[in-house]
């Protein structure tokens, strides 16, 4: 599958050239349900993880009240799985049935649960990016960043989310592969079991968040007068306001990426200085739930299939990853330039 994002809506820099020399470049990374080997770019695939190096697992304690219902990775493939089959089974033929009797049995045993894991939880892999297939900063010495998580909850405030850990690793020195890496007996939700997915990387620009222009910049970006050379027809469908239009459609794209600038929303923007040297922290992956939403469809990259299939389950809404923070918001890593190998931050946005 290749991919291609439409043009902006229209050239903001020429509109406001003190935005130019703000550019950054963001690879959007559109991960589509795929098989993916230790040898590719992914999103819920197989590491290439050194046999001789152990696994990490999670030792902090979990809350077994912050969810009702566990469930086994192997419950929630099954899942998947029955509904992936519903779904073409109505594509197929409109007057099937919606559920059958075998995968509504699946379904009442697997929402009951499972019983409560107390003990140290292996982690679970989330990505996995090659610097050939996508550019990012690394340490000198590496060419792969692996991304692996705890499938519970790190944080009791309403914006919850599994804590990661980021490994950096030379390719050519792991010739000895896991084969069979351990994982959690129970997941705390469906959400945080990563659909396998392969990348078709774009290279699209970023502009910065509204809250963190100049705010003589933020105030011209708001004045209806500096738009009237634009044709509303460029627009007036996409957004009730040019802020809205900006902020949606013109400054920093949506879903799964790496680079960029930082999307601040709920919060506003808060200092990110490395915990180790103090240096500021620039976006280096977006853990994204979606890949567009209500007010972000100009960013809808349009798919160029190799193959004809059926399309797969998030396809509606996006969501092709099946991974989901906080209720549809962003888990962003930020890295330290001086030095990625350095302790890295996440903000829920």
């Amino acid at each position: 599958m290749r991919f291609t994002t439409p043009p902006r809506p229209f050239d903001i820099a020429a509109l406001f050239p003190q935005l130019a020399p703000l550019a950054r470049t963001a690879t959007r990374l559109h991960p589509r349900p795929g098989s993916p080997t230790v040898h590719d770019s992914s999103v819920g695939g197989p590491l290439l993880w050194p046999a001789d190096e152990p696994w990490p697992y999670c030792d902090e304690p979990h809350n077994r009240h912050a969810s009702r219902t566990v469930y086994s990775p192997d419950d929630v493939r099954l899942l998947r799985r029955d509904l992936a089959a519903a779904q073409e089974r109505l594509r197929l033929d409109p007057e099937a049935p919606e559920v059958t009797p075998e995968e509504r049995a699946n379904w009442e045993r697997i929402k009951v649960g499972r019983p409560w894991f107390d003990g140290p939880v292996p982690l679970l892999p989330v990505a996995q990016l090659y610097t050939r297939d996508v550019p990012f900063p690394c340490p000198p010495d590496a060419d792969l960043l692996q991304v692996l998580w705890c499938p519970f909850d790190h944080d009791h405030s309403d914006r919850a989310h599994p804590t990661t850990a980021l490994f950096w690793r030379s390719s050519a020195t792991v010739t000895d592969v896991l084969g069979s890496p351990p994982e959690p007996p129970v997941i705390q939700s469906q959400w945080y079991l990563p659909e396998p997915c392969l990348f078709s990387p774009e290279q699209v620009t970023d502009y910065p968040n509204p809250s963190e222009l100049p705010e003589e910049l933020r105030a011209q970006l708001e004045d209806m007068s500096r738009w009237e050379s634009v044709d509303p027809a460029l627009y007036s469908s996409y957004a009730y306001d040019p802020g809205e239009l900006y902020l949606n459609n013109l400054c920093h794209a949506p879903g799964w990426k790496t680079g960029g600038w930082t999307r601040w929303d709920p919060s506003d923007p808060v200092d990110r200085p490395c915990p180790e040297c103090g240096t500021d922290e620039v976006p280096l992956l977006t853990i994204a739930s979606s890949e567009w939403d209500g007010g972000s469809g100009t960013w809808i990259a349009e798919e160029r299939p190799t193959t004809s299939a059926p399309p797969p389950l998030g396809a509606q809404d996006g969501n092709f990853t099946l991974i989901d923070i906080t209720g549809g918001n962003n888990l962003q890593l930020h890295a330290c330039p001086a030095d990625p190998s350095h302790p890295h931050i996440e903000l829920v946005q």
